[in-house]
């Protein structure tokens, strides 16, 4: 799946130790109000930590990195869509070149794009139909092994999914993550090595939303955690994160990831600004 990077792109490897923000367990559920709900930020009724992170460079590793096995990919994928910000140009160009990347990477039998989140570190946040964001900074997975299957049924119908998951196939969930101008130089984000992640460490949380109520992990700290960053990401560079997967055999199916501050970061640096486009791709079963 993953596509050469350029020399610019493969600069040696730079590992960081930052602060990043994980869960405290506690009796109940945790929950949150989601901004959709809100308005402006979540309200969030959990406890969380800061802990000090080892955080390598992905590029070190971007030539093996699997999705299968640690849950992430970084690929070369330009768009022909100059702004981002542009609603109708994003449905009408960007999400079928999304459609078009994860149907090469997984000769999917069909791909469908069913949300779009742009997030700046700007104190205004970024400009979506349903209010600005800022970058998730608390780590965690948008779906759940419940919530999965769930919005699988919303996005692709119930026929669909019983179709393709009774004759053997699979769907996942994906993430795909470009910076809207770049180089990112302040908030990046940090993705944990799904194999490095125990499933106790996976705290599922419920997101009320104003016509619904989801359900995501957040991330509670563990010692043998892995982490990685992409430093300098460019606009032409795409994170794919797998949120959910059907299969339970043993392969990565949740990727927790979210933003922190880089030791020493530039206050005067560009806000980082990013898309991140959410899908579900079927893949039928063999023969």
């Amino acid at each position: 799946m993953n596509q050469p990077l350029s020399p610019r792109q493969a600069e040696s490897a730079a590992e960081v130790r930052a602060p990043l923000t994980f869960i405290l367990r506690q009796a109940g559920k945790p929950y949150f109000k989601s901004s959709a709900l809100t308005g402006g930020e979540p309200e969030v009724f959990f406890r969380t930590e800061a802990r000090e992170v080892t955080i390598r460079d992905l590029r070190a590793i971007a030539a093996t990195a699997s999705l299968d096995r640690e849950g992430f990919e970084l690929l070369t994928w330009p768009t022909r869509v100059d702004d981002l910000y542009d609603d109708a140009a994003v449905a009408a160009v960007y999400d079928p070149e999304i459609a078009a990347l994860l149907t090469h990477c997984f000769g999917a039998a069909r791909v469908v794009v069913f949300d779009r989140t742009r997030r700046s570190d700007g104190p205004a946040g970024a400009l979506n139909p349903d209010g600005s964001r800022g970058p998730a900074a608390r780590v965690h997975v948008d779906y759940t092994v419940a919530s999965g299957p769930v919005r699988a049924r919303d996005v692709l119908g119930a026929e669909t999914v019983d179709r393709v998951l009774g004759a053997g196939g699979r769907i996942v969930q994906l993430n795909v993550w470009r910076p809207i101008r770049g180089p990112v130089r302040r908030a990046p984000l940090a993705l944990a090595d799904a194999a490095s992640v125990r499933a106790d460490e996976l705290v599922a949380t419920d997101q009320i939303f104003p016509d619904r109520v989801g359900e995501i992990y957040q991330l509670a700290y563990g010692e043998g955690q892995r982490w990685y960053w992409v430093p300098e990401m460019a606009r032409e560079e795409v994170l794919l994160i797998k949120g959910w997967d059907s299969l339970d055999d043993g392969r990565a199916r949740f990727t927790p990831h979210g933003a922190f501050q880089l030791p020493g970061q530039d206050p005067t640096a560009p806000p980082r600004e990013s898309l991140e486009v959410r899908a579900f791709v079927c893949i039928e079963a063999a023969g």
